[in-house]
């Protein structure tokens, strides 16, 4: 069983910046995708960003140019660094991983809150 453990959420001042965290239990070698959603209250949850084993990162336009999603293979975290923050960031985020068996797995989310 993966878990996922979130961190570095909290309130910020736009224009600030955040960098997110998710260890995940074991080796994240055996995790095909890793990535983050964020679900703001009384929207749906959106894909964020994401990563693959090799590499091949994708992100949402809304954070595009400024959120990196990067992984420390040492550590079995992964984590994403978002600058330039603005109120519309203001979300839970939540780490997710799919496992070589493609099983999915989420964190329990982090509360992010930028203010304007």
């Amino acid at each position: 069983q993966v878990q996922l453990v979130e961190s570095g959420g909290g309130l910020v001042q736009a224009g600030g910046s955040l960098r997110l965290s998710c260890a995940a239990s074991g080796s994240i070698f055996t995790l095909n995708l890793m990535g983050w959603y964020r679900q703001a209250p009384g929207k749906q949850r959106e894909l964020v960003a994401s990563s693959t084993r090799v590499g091949t990162t994708n992100y949402a336009d809304s954070v595009k140019g400024r959120s990196t999603i990067s992984r420390d293979v040492a550590k079995n975290t992964v984590y994403l660094e978002m600058n330039s923050l603005k109120p519309e960031d203001t979300a839970v985020y939540y780490c997710y991983a799919y496992h070589q068996n493609w099983s999915q797995h989420w964190g329990q989310g982090t509360q992010v809150t930028v203010s304007s």
